[in-house]
């Protein structure tokens, strides 16, 4: 046993049997490679990672391999999950010296932490034009010893170019210190000839056939889909909802999505989202579930209503701890094989199901060789309703008919060797989760959805603080990142503060509880505090209190889950409008203003931050209603698909809130919409304000 064995990161305790002597990212660690003059070897990954298993069983499995590590090296195991932040460093570190990144990632740092060589996967012996772990070791072990300035050099230089990088989109040459005021107005810069032109780079990037961008590997998107569904909204341009609209159809007929047991995989490694790579990741499903929701306000779609429902259904049975938080992922392998769990033998389909598995064949595409290799992964050609209408049946005893053979296999698929699960909850993803249960909710009504997001939240507010928070409270400073067993740690990152205020102001807006409103304001408060970058107007990833790295980087990029920083713009939107605070409007367009031409240039890496600009060309409406029946009238409010709005409602003369203050509460509930520092008068039928808004 090494040092791991008293982590809590199910991907750390997978290394805590090696022979090599790791260690966590933890002070020990650094002042044992400082105490024996060593170099540092970093070794990053993640539990669902298959090339990382890979290299622990070739590699740090091997008695001979680990007895080299650990004679020239200090070993620290870090899970990406849980240290994005030393992640971001070293995987940068990689892409300057190789080109490229992925993981596993290995690095070889000075005692200071300073990284000098930086690779992916190294196999055992000398194969694919890489050379073997062994001889990358002794190597660098040789040059350690014997060309110690010029390692020193070389990690000098490098760490130039990381803080250099970090710059490489902030174009603005107007901005002033500690200036919230840009330097050029507003609507001079964001247009509807600004968006125009991110939609049609967007548009340049569109799969007609097979919906998504671009071709193989594919992924989701989401934040690209809900920008082409507000834009639609704005426009009313068909091209944009079409391709919206595609893209999920495709994605959730196709293979991307589990058809037995819902929930979707992390992409689909071929065009046509026939081929997931089959990991199941809590953040890709909570982006997903909001992204359908809303475009099930718009669609009305009977498609997404049933996935919404099979998603959350997944989710609550198999990423649920019993106290409410979401845990991480499930792995892609079972048994060592990628995909095992998932994919089915028609033979073995026909024994289970009798007489119904010719219907269930022809409607998942099953075929006697397979679809991947010779085995069959589920995928719909069509939805219920096409395949009803063409093939003839009744659209209901289909539905029932094709859900017990569903049933039935999902029963002899709990039978196998289940995927690992990752059953550390972090903050950031969970946040996103509650966001996505709050989209649910509005869309679909099932109050099951609003419960689960309070009862996540309000665990989120318990679990990720040293002291213990309360949504009754105020939070202490500062938020945690990852929890396990009962035990949270390492500082939160400007993604969990991010995700978690969006995620407090979309529980108000499900709930009217003005506490989640306080709670999202004081947390606010603190990013700007503790995070604010006052060279360029932006914000860091890491708190100014945390010394364990060694620089603060900046979150730009809308990747697999949104940046902080784009994050932060919407909260700060929001916000402003809710507790009547124009400073931090202000604060929100000059983030965009220092973005500006970087989005407008690459906007698929800046999905988010274009939404947010969306709301800079056409502003929120500002939602207040107050009267008996508040509620109810609310609620049909937020069933309409209204991206640029915010909603604030109460039956009583007791808030305090900015939008709800001085407007009488009595009898029928009247409607307040403001929008551009002006109001309309009130009105009370939901038809009055749909006319309203048009």
């Amino acid at each position: 046993m090494n040092n791991l064995q008293f982590e809590t990161s199910p991907y750390l305790l997978q290394h805590a049997h090696n022979p090599v002597n790791w260690f966590a990212w933890k002070p020990e660690a650094f002042e044992k490679a400082k105490a024996e003059d060593k170099p540092i070897l970093v070794s990053i990954g993640y539990s669902t990672c298959h090339w990382c298993h890979v290299m622990e069983r070739e590699s740090f499995e091997n008695e001979d391999v680990a007895a080299l590590m650990n004679e020239y090296f200090i070993n620290i195991k870090v899970d990406r999950e849980e240290r994005p932040d030393v992640d971001a460093i070293y995987m940068e570190a990689c892409q300057i010296m190789t080109g490229s990144g992925g993981w596993p990632l290995n690095c070889l740092l000075t005692p200071d932490g300073k990284p000098f060589f930086a690779g992916t996967y190294f196999p055992p012996m000398p194969a694919h034009q890489r050379p073997s772990w062994p001889q990358v070791l002794v190597h660098f072990s040789n040059v350690w010893k014997n060309q110690r300035e010029k390692v020193e050099e070389q990690a000098e230089k490098l760490l130039g170019y990381i803080q250099r990088n970090d710059d490489v989109f902030l174009k603005n040459k107007n901005f002033k210190k500690n200036d919230l005021v840009p330097q050029v107005a507003e609507n001079q810069k964001f247009t509807s000839d600004f968006l125009e032109n991110i939609f049609y780079k967007m548009r340049d990037d569109f799969d007609r056939a097979d919906g998504g961008f671009g071709g193989a590997p594919k992924f989701p998107a989401t934040m690209a889909i809900q920008f082409l569904l507000n834009y639609y909204h704005f426009t009313k341009n068909e091209e944009a909802k079409n391709h919206a609209e595609l893209s999920l159809d495709k994605m959730i007929l196709g293979g991307i999505y589990d058809q037995i047991g819902g929930g979707f995989s992390r992409y689909a490694t071929d065009r046509e989202w026939l081929v997931p790579h089959f990991e199941k990741m809590l953040y890709d499903n909570a982006l997903l579930v909001s992204v359908i929701s809303e475009a099930c306000k718009l669609t009305k779609k009977e498609l997404y209503r049933e996935t919404i429902e099979e998603t959350l259904d997944f989710l609550e049975k198999e990423m649920t701890h019993p106290d409410g938080g979401f845990y991480s992922a499930f792995d892609a392998d079972s048994e060592g094989v990628e995909g095992k769990f998932y994919v089915w033998e028609k033979q073995e389909i026909e024994e289970i199901l009798g007489g119904e598995a010719s219907l269930f064949c022809q409607f998942y595409g099953v075929s006697e060789h397979g679809n991947w290799e010779e085995k069959n992964i589920l995928w719909r050609e069509k939805t219920f309703e096409e395949f009803a209408e063409t093939a003839g049946f009744e659209i209901s005893s289909l539905k029932n008919r094709l859900k017990n053979c569903r049933e039935k296999l999902f029963a002899e698929r709990q039978k196998r060797v289940p995927p690992g699960l990752d059953d550390k909850i972090l903050l950031s993803w969970n946040a996103l989760m509650v966001s996505g249960l709050a989209a649910a909710f509005s869309a679909l009504g099932n109050e099951k959805y609003r419960a689960a997001a309070v009862r996540n939240v309000d665990f989120l507010l318990k679990n990720f603080t040293k002291n213990g928070g309360h949504p009754s409270s105020l939070i202490p400073h500062p938020l945690l990142h990852t929890w396990k067993n009962g035990q949270a740690q390492y500082p939160a990152f400007l993604d969990d503060y991010a995700f978690l205020i969006a995620a407090l102001v979309d529980v108000y807006e499900i709930t009217f509880d003005e506490t989640y409103l306080s709670v999202a304001e004081k947390l606010t408060s603190q990013v700007l505090e503790n995070f604010h970058d006052p060279e360029t107007g932006l914000f860091f990833y890491t708190s100014k209190t945390q010394t364990d790295v060694l620089l603060r980087k900046k979150d730009l990029y809308d990747n697999a889950t949104p940046s902080g920083n784009s994050t932060m713009v919407l909260n700060l939107q929001r916000l402003a409008l809710f507790l009547d605070k124009p400073n931090w409007r202000d604060f929100s367009i000059k983030m965009l203003d220092v973005m500006h031409e970087t989005v407008g240039k690459f906007p698929r890496s800046f999905e988010r931050w274009a939404v947010a600009a969306m709301n800079v060309v056409h502003p929120f409406h500002e939602i207040a209603i107050v009267g008996e029946n508040a509620f109810e009238k609310a609620a049909e409010i937020r069933a309409r698909f209204l991206p640029n709005r915010i909603i604030a409602a109460s039956n009583r003369e007791t808030s305090q809130l900015p939008l709800l203050v001085g407007k009488p509460d009595g009898g029928e509930a009247l409607i307040y919409v403001c929008q551009n520092f002006a109001c309309q008068r009130p009105v009370e039928s939901l038809k009055e304000f749909d006319e309203m808004l048009k």
